[in-house]
């Protein structure tokens, strides 16, 4: 009998043991995820930062030779088409459970609905933001013609804060003040960076271009949010291809009329250079795909970080150009437009956050000096409990 104690000691202490092995298990799986969230994060960073830097610079280089925004921005909203096979071959070559193509499409297409994607809702869904795409894209094209890359990406981050004061109106979000005082930031910017060559400037249209181009982007964001709500990977690549299917097929009228119109003419047909559009295309077809491949794989905060790096990388580019990029004004309201957009990216529970770590750093101070906290506690003590006494509420 004497051995039954013994036994049960030891299975309690073999229990014990095992839990704590699968406990620190489980920390080292969440610590490897972790690190491996951050990982891909960084790498999305530089990818998505470098493929919007190499949009912007290359079509500055085409419009040496061509100079048809509209055209080029009707030519890479077709390659959107693309998106949603590219998303399927990964799920090829990754998935242990592979489906269909046509599976596939109507499990992506419930985006729109449960009935999936119907002749009405194609219309209906599609054509705003199609419209909303291709105007994002074409005024931010003509605000490259009259303002340097480093300018127009500023700009552009300035659809953070449209998107936040849209959606406090529309959607009934949470008020921030901190994100307030972004929005402001970026309008001082906006008003900063269109007066930098005085009034009347040659700047001044520019800037509506890229103001217009960061407002349209941002009502897409918020009409997305409201009529379609969230989406995961493979349903964002049915909506983009989905775009580029009907931007090919409702609206290739547009560069026709303007091509016999003479607004946008060239001639000979060998005088396109398919090299440069193929190049703006495909990079600006890659930046979707590493933004919601970002959002998949680590953390969507990184996605903004590396797109708002895309201006310090212009910057340099343009520097090398020899670009007069850094006067005091134009590097002022880019400053400020920047640090408007990284107080955009604060969390909405940045106070409770802040708090809960001054607190902790409280604690783990009166730990480590637990003697003085109590000598110099006790008159207080004895003061708070003198004065509870006579204490009068004032409501």
């Amino acid at each position: 009998m004497s051995s039954c104690p013994v036994r049960e000691d030891g299975t309690q202490a073999h229990g014990e043991t095992s839990s704590q092995e699968s406990h620190a298990q489980t920390r080292c799986e969440s610590c490897k995820s972790t690190f491996l969230k951050i990982v891909w994060g960084f790498l999305i960073i530089l990818s998505v930062s470098s493929s919007w830097v190499g949009t912007t610079q290359i079509v500055k280089i085409t419009y040496k030779n061509f100079d048809y925004p509209f055209f080029m921005t009707w030519f890479s909203t077709n390659w959107n088409i693309m998106f949603f096979p590219v998303y399927y071959s990964g799920h090829l070559a990754t998935a242990q459970e592979k489906q269909s193509p046509i599976k596939k499409i109507r499990e992506c297409s419930r985006i729109f609905g449960e009935d999936g994607l119907t002749l009405k809702l194609f219309l209906k869904r599609t054509a705003p933001f199609s419209i909303l795409w291709t105007l994002t894209n074409y005024l931010y094209l003509l605000a490259l013609k009259r303002l340097t890359a480093t300018d127009v990406s500023a700009l552009f981050c300035c659809n953070k804060a449209f998107v936040f004061l849209l959606s406090w109106i529309v959607l009934k979000d949470r008020f921030m003040g901190v994100r307030i005082v972004a929005a402001i930031m970026a309008i001082t910017g906006i008003v900063m960076m269109a007066y930098v060559d005085g009034y009347p400037g040659e700047s001044i249209l520019g800037v509506a271009y890229a103001v217009g181009s960061a407002s349209t982007s941002a009502l897409y964001k918020v009409l997305f949010k409201m009529f379609l709500g969230s989406a995961n990977f493979g349903e964002a690549a049915h909506f983009i291809s989905t775009l580029g299917f009907f931007n090919l097929v409702f609206l290739s009228f547009t560069p026709i009329i303007l091509y016999f119109t003479k607004v946008e003419y060239w001639s000979p047909f060998s005088a396109v250079p398919w090299g440069y559009l193929c190049g703006i295309a495909g990079l600006w077809l890659a930046f979707n795909i590493l933004v919601n491949v970002g959002v998949a794989l680590t953390y969507p905060i990184l996605i903004s970080i590396g797109t708002v790096l895309s201006v310090p990388g212009n910057a340099a580019v343009d520097l090398l150009k020899d670009e007069k990029i850094f006067s005091a004004v134009r590097l002022g309201a880019t400053v400020t437009i920047c640090l408007g957009f990284l107080l955009m990216l604060l969390p909405e529970e940045w106070d409770e956050i802040t708090l809960r770590f001054i607190n902790s750093l409280k604690e783990k101070k009166s730990e480590d000096h637990p003697e003085d906290v109590t000598d110099s506690s006790m008159p207080f003590r004895s003061r708070s409990r003198a004065n509870g006494t006579i204490s009068i509420p004032l409501a």
